[in-house]
């Protein structure tokens, strides 16, 4: 074994990726981080840099296509994927290097004693070490619950005919968590073992160093040495390759009724349009008829007192009623003498004594109100209330 701190020789490099290999790495490396960005902003949508991103990007609803997008480019990899692996072990017969084996639990007892100074030397490891094979296992196993639980939320209704509604926030709740265990893992376990404790730049070229190989992938590169390779059968390959034709086609088949089977019920709603409620009438070019009304009388009768029982309830209930009676609109109930008191959201309707500070005189004397009261009743109302407003 070379010394560890000899550097590796410039023209001394083992082959270990290929341009399928190298694709894929990228093609899941540009999905995670935009399906990340575009999940997380939606599980945070409050947080400054979720309103931040939905500004740059457009919107919400741009967030959530981009995000179902990504997750069908994911998908259709995981097709690729398949492809990649059946002609590795059914074609060419290459060894499961990345199938979990007694010797990784080794690794991993002798990696920890290696780590605590206890023993000398780190483990032998041969293709894919203990860490990268637990690794694209945890990719595996997530892939497996966010397709699960993303069809969930992508199609709730389709779910929901066949389990309990409670399925639908169990799994928004692990889609989302289980987003958030791949992020943290990405970032604490992969960029630490590819990026910090040692730069591999077998992805970017798909090549290693004698040096490198030597110090993490010495049992592979003994056995490169060696000359042991595997070799395409092809009476093998003309098995494989339509079988994979019809597995593939149901899966892409399968992909489009994920894709397509319905519409998301979480589409936002548009917000309503602003319209103004009350509008002043226009005023006619031509004189109007008057049309007979079943308001209260407004005739004063000789040496009639005005209290609310007698006269003033009925007129604010004949022209004040069908706004500011049961549905008390702005607050107002004008059907008892009390809730006339109390006023509404503007304060008191009625004040005893003082008809300058009471909402109903106030806003009568603008004019323009839905329930205009003539010259003659505004007259009796603001008398009545500067009488002190007697009820009965």
């Amino acid at each position: 074994m070379l010394d560890q701190q000899s550097p590796p020789r410039q023209d001394d490099r083992v082959f270990r990726f290929s341009v399928s290999d190298r694709f894929e790495h990228w093609l899941q490396m540009v999905t995670f981080v935009a399906l990340a960005f575009t999940g997380l902003i939606q599980k945070w949508p409050e947080g400054w840099f979720s309103r931040w991103a939905f500004r740059t990007i457009g919107g919400i609803e741009v967030s959530r296509f981009l995000h179902r997008a990504f997750a069908t480019i994911l998908l259709l990899g995981i097709v690729y994927h398949l492809y990649t692996v059946g002609m590795r072990v059914l074609v060419r017969r290459e060894r499961r290097t990345m199938l979990p084996t007694w010797a990784d639990f080794k690794a991993l007892a002798q990696q920890l004693l290696y780590t605590l100074r206890i023993r000398k030397l780190p483990p032998r490891q041969d293709r894919f070490t203990w860490d990268e094979k637990l690794e694209y296992w945890a990719v595996v196993w997530g892939t497996v619950i966010m397709t699960i639980t993303g069809f969930m939320l992508w199609n709730p209704i389709a779910t929901v005919r066949f389990l309990p509604g409670q399925f639908i926030p169990a799994a928004k709740a692990a889609h989302s968590g289980e987003a958030l265990l791949a992020v943290l893992a990405i970032l604490v376990w992969h960029i630490y073992n590819v990026h910090i404790r040692h730069f591999n730049k077998a992805m970017f070229t798909g090549y290693l160093s004698r040096n490198d190989m030597e110090r993490h992938h010495p049992l592979e590169l003994e056995r490169i040495d060696a000359g042991s390779e595997s070799r395409a059968d092809e009476t093998r390959r003309k098995v494989f390759l339509p079988t994979y034709g019809v597995v593939a086609s149901v899966l892409l088949v399968g992909i489009y009724f994920f894709v397509t089977f319905e519409r998301t019920a979480i589409d936002t709603i548009e917000p309503p349009e602003t319209v103004e409620v009350f509008v002043t009438a226009p005023q006619p070019t031509i004189p109007l008829r008057p049309v007979p009304t079943t308001a209260a009388p407004t005739t004063t009768v000789p040496g009639q007192v005005d209290t609310w029982d007698a006269t003033i309830g009925p007129l604010l209930a004949s022209s004040c009623g069908g706004c500011h009676g049961a549905s008390a609109l702005g607050g107002l109930d004008v059907s008892t003498y009390q809730s006339i008191l109390d006023g509404g959201n503007s304060g008191p309707a009625v004040d005893p004594g003082g008809p300058d500070g009471s909402q109903v005189v106030i806003i009568q004397s603008a004019g323009g109100h839905p329930g205009q009261f003539d010259a003659d009743q505004l007259q009796r109302i603001i008398d009545w209330i500067a009488a002190g407003a007697a009820e009965s």
